[in-house]
């Protein structure tokens, strides 16, 4: 078993001091149960805590870590930048650089405004679009989860899918009445409603691979209606893929399924694990901003230098690696050896999850009939293998290009050895 007296003795004093001794809800281990595990170091697949524990990692910072921890080329440049200064409160080259290195490789991302997180970006995007079309109301769908800014949280998933109504407290009524959330992949209640509604509507916002209540696949024809009718009736179509971008491909799923949106949100990846995010797309809905439009948004620490290096690098290594050919290899072979009763096996791309459900889901709804018991009952008994996961069956597991293809067969070692206990 593995030892947690000092986590313990850490999640205590964290308790006094920062609410729920954590400083986001899922770290918290509230739907698994047990003591959160406090990280001291971590170097390529693997993570270690206070206790000396370690573990072969599969959260990797909820997917911002396409290479794993700790890269040597990204901690390098890291250093070097902070060698001649932390932020500046300016504007530099190498914001341009990572423009251009993005607009390369997501062409529809013609102008980029950067942030520090996809909340950020999400929510300068939203403002950006009610600028635009002088509109008011926002449709996302059920189980997306686009941070935790006001309007984006009713019926989210992630970390508030475990929340009553999927939503929060302190929510005005006037905001919850500006934003209408659709199930998804249902393209009839889609249509019905935007042609109803279509004048009161600025834009649609949608994963267009949903991670954040799992990995759920949309249907073809799904997202390419929610493209056809929002371009019939003048709404903007927002992709958010601060998961999915440089996750599934060496671009974004918007170019894996040949779908344009108007405005695009990047995070995690583009980071390198440094606070990073963006926004962009059309010129002429991307000079609305300021200081050159009438819509405003700003931040002290956008674009921050160090952050930026560590993107620059982490996009430059994509395009050396090739680091998708690795991970989709060891996906297949992860694929090709889950078989059992009672969990099924989602992936796109180096995104997994196992739903402990008895049919595949394809929405929110379905996905809520995941046995919740059973999955922290498996994510404790992969937590005794040293095998970490994502604690939450609402949310995904990440392959890297830093594991091996000894993780991948002790990983399903121990799979195997969990079914046939359970």
């Amino acid at each position: 078993m593995n030892k947690t007296k000092i986590s313990s003795i850490q999640f205590e004093k964290a308790k006094k001091l920062i609410p729920g001794g954590v400083n986001s809800p899922v770290r918290s281990f509230k739907s698994v149960g047990g003591v959160p595990r406090f990280i001291k170091k971590a170097s390529g697949s693997k993570i270690v805590d206070l206790d000396d524990n370690v573990y072969t990692d599969y959260c990797m910072s909820w997917g911002a870590l396409l290479f794993g921890h700790s890269r040597k080329e990204i901690i390098n440049s890291v250093i070097n930048q902070a060698r001649n200064g932390t932020s500046y409160g300016a504007a530099t080259a190498n914001e341009v650089e990572i423009a251009r290195l993005i607009n390369s490789a997501v062409p529809s991302m013609e102008k980029i405004r950067f942030v520090n997180s996809g909340t950020e970006a999400v929510m300068s995007a939203l403002r950006l679009a009610r600028g635009f079309t002088k509109r008011d109301m926002v449709v996302k769908f059920e189980g997306c989860y686009h941070g935790h800014s006001d309007s984006m949280l009713i019926s989210a998933g992630s970390g508030v899918s475990e929340v009553q109504h999927a939503s929060s407290s302190g929510i005005t009524k006037n905001t919850v009445a500006d934003t209408y959330s659709l199930p998804f992949n249902n393209i009839k209640i889609f249509k019905s409603y935007i042609a109803k509604n279509w004048r009161k509507i600025a834009c649609v916002i949608v994963e267009p691979v949903p991670a954040n209540m799992g990995v759920i696949i949309p249907n073809q024809d799904f997202l390419e209606t929610l493209r056809i009718e929002t371009a019939k009736y003048g709404i903007l179509l927002i992709f958010d893929e601060v998961i999915t971008g440089f996750r599934i491909n060496d671009s974004t799923a918007q170019n894996y399924f040949n779908i344009k949106p108007d405005i695009t949100c990047l995070g995690k990846i583009i980071g390198g694990g440094f606070p990073v995010a963006c926004f962009g797309g059309k010129r002429e809905i991307m000079d609305k901003l300021s200081p050159i439009g009438d819509v405003y948004q700003a931040g002290t620490l956008s674009g921050n230098p160090v952050a930026i290096r560590a993107g620059i690098e982490t996009l430059l290594l994509i395009k050396k690696e090739k680091p998708h050919k690795k991970t989709n290899e060891f996906m297949k072979n992860l694929k090709e050896n889950i078989n059992f009763d009672g969990v099924l096996f989602s992936s796109f791309g180096s995104m997994f999850t196992l739903f402990f459900n008895p049919k595949r889901p394809e929405n929110f709804e379905e996905v809520n009939k995941s046995d919740r018991d059973k999955f922290a009952r498996f994510f404790h008994f992969m937590l005794g293998k040293n095998i970490y996961l994502s604690p939450s069956q609402f949310e995904a597991d990440f392959l890297s290009f830093a594991h091996s293809a000894k993780d991948i067969e002790r990983f399903i070692k121990a799979l195997n050895e969990f079914f046939k206990k359970n």
